[in-house]
């Protein structure tokens, strides 16, 4: 079993913290970031607006804690994404906790390190949704109900409630559901029906339900109390129901509206880039898991556990139930499957699998070197940079080759693989996110509002369709957006920011704009093979104007 030191942990540490400084991505990080801003200046903090109009979707502790964080720190990339950074590291805490409680020291370390390096965690750090809290709430309550299993201690069963409660109202049901997964498999799996009728756990449930007073009492205030309230155009819409019924439930019964037609292979597609570089050695130990529990009639020892495995699955089987499906929904369970993937490394060290563990050297060492090179297209064809960059890689690359080379076994298997992905997200953040972004229009024109002391209440967006969630956030104020000809020909907003169409339609009506600046705007999260080559990036641009009108 290969040994952990840690200070690996303190490197990946390091290479997270850039993200932090970056942009925040239409639609979703950019709208949560800018509802937090609005939040911060607001005087009701249990009520919340998206640019002024009322947010029924998501729970409002993200919002909480990243206004929260910009009280303090003032409104920045940083600020917004501080939270959720340190509920993620809270993740690979309990993560590595968790894994210790079921399968000991080694293989808890080394499934806190699998969970630190996976693409998901890091995309997540980068693009901040609810889903990155989620994720360290979720593994808290897992890690605090193991530890109460083990010794029936009720600051460990606090400790779960309390999880729960706060991935409750992070992300809604799903909060519960996994750890419910997770517990009900390991009692189903091992027969231990104690785990599931415990009277302890109506103590855990009051501690749950007097936590989520004040969501709820936001969500009656704002919603049940005021049938006329709009939402999405809709009136009498019950903010109680949406949380506890409509949000989770209804995506699988029909009384939700999203429905994206996702197939139940849906999150499994993307689990094979979300969880590279560990994707292929996790399908062998969720394999290896189920062809056991089939030979053992799904009925384990009592000295074993079912939580990891079991919870896994079950929390699979409802997710890909729902009509609506979203890549990172999956990512709630990955430190699970960290802890399969870090079990199978033990398995290996133990002679167990020894022709799949002689060809994982070679499939993990030839994945390591796809990564690298795809990091050198990024860095000469999409982005090109300076010669010292790539030199950097080049000595990237050395160490690499010298990782692979001194190591042997599981221990190359690991290494190579972790190697691999900290040098391709340490380009990825510097030198493809970090550009990627500036072609978002929100940051661009917001900046530039700024830079100019361009007063904000006297511009109007007029017919832009791109996403606009990170215009506020960055011009640090509601911008009007309309569709209307009128308000932009009627010449009340001194200002305009439009496209094409719009500028055409404006000069038709007779109004005379001075332009200000052009920017050319991208969708950053629909990558395109045009946008992609630098050659022909320009044919993939769509171009905005901010003008003056005479």
């Amino acid at each position: 079993m290969p040994r952990i030191p840690t200070w690996i942990f303190w490197v990946v540490l390091l290479l997270h913290l850039p993200a932090l400084f970056i942009d925040v991505m239409d639609i979703d990080a950019a709208q949560y970031a800018e509802m937090s801003r609005e939040l911060r200046f607001s005087n009701n903090w249990t009520f919340l607006y998206d640019r002024g109009s009322n947010y029924l979707d998501k729970p409002p502790l993200l919002f909480w804690l990243s206004a929260l964080s910009m009280k303090v720190l003032g409104v920045s990339n940083f600020a917004y994404k501080l939270p959720s950074f340190l509920v993620a590291l809270l993740a690979v805490y309990a993560t590595h906790r968790l894994g210790r409680r079921l399968h000991g020291e080694a293989v808890g370390r080394l499934a806190a390190l699998i969970l630190a390096t996976c693409q998901g965690l890091f995309l997540m750090i980068n693009d901040v949704r609810t889903d990155t809290m989620l994720m360290g709430w979720v593994a808290t309550a897992l890690w605090g109900w193991a530890e109460y299993r083990s010794g029936k201690r009720w600051g460990w069963l606090l400790l779960t409630a309390v999880a729960v409660a706060l991935g409750l109202m992070t992300k809604g049901p799903i909060a519960l559901f996994v750890p419910v997964f997770a517990i009900g498999a390991d009692a189903l799996l091992r027969r231990d029906w104690n785990l599931i009728f415990d009277p302890k756990y109506l103590v855990a449930v009051l501690v749950i339900a007097v936590l989520l007073l004040p969501m709820a009492l936001g969500l009656y205030y704002q919603y049940d109390l005021h049938p006329e309230a709009l939402v999405d155009g809709k009136q009498g819409v019950s903010g109680l129901t949406f949380f506890f019924w409509t949000q989770s439930f209804g995506r699988i019964t029909g009384a939700s509206d999203w429905d994206n037609g996702a197939g139940p292979e849906f999150l499994l597609v993307g689990m094979l880039w979300a969880f590279l570089p560990w994707i292929l050695l996790f399908l062998l130990a969720f394999g290896a898991g189920f062809r056991k529990l089939i030979k053992q009639k799904f009925k384990l020892p009592k000295q074993s556990e079912g939580l990891v495995l079991g919870g896994f699955t079950l929390t699979y089987l409802s997710l890909c139930m729902s009509r609506y499906q979203l890549p990172h929904y999956i990512f709630v369970v990955f430190p699970l499957a960290a802890i399969l993937v870090a079990c199978l490394f033990r398995d290996f060290a133990e002679g167990q699998y020894p022709k799949w563990k002689s060809a994982f050297v070679k499939i993990q060492t030839g994945m390591g070197a796809l990564l690298l090179l795809g990091v050198l297209l990024i860095l000469t064809i999409v982005f090109p940079q300076p010669w010292w960059v790539l030199m950097i890689w080049l000595d990237c690359v050395v160490v690499w080759l010298l990782v692979t080379r001194v190591s042997k076994g599981t221990a190359r298997m690991l290494w190579t693989s972790v190697t691999a992905i900290l040098i391709t997200n340490l380009f990825l953040t510097n030198f493809f996110y970090r550009p990627l972004l500036r072609y978002q229009l929100g940051g661009q024109v917001g900046r530039y509002l700024l830079a100019h002391q361009i007063p904000r209440d006297q511009v109007l967006a007029y017919r832009v369709e791109d996403p606009m969630n990170s215009l506020p956030f960055y011009s640090l104020s509601i911008i009007k957006t309309t569709f209307d000809s009128g308000m932009a020909t009627q010449q009340r907003f001194p200002y305009v920011l439009t496209g094409a169409a719009g500028l055409a339609e404006m000069q038709r009506a007779g109004v005379v704009p001075d332009t200000l600046k052009r920017f050319e705007r991208f969708k950053v999260s629909e990558l395109t093979p045009t946008f992609l080559s630098v050659k022909a990036r320009s044919e993939a641009l769509t171009s905005y104007w901010l003008v003056k009108v005479r």
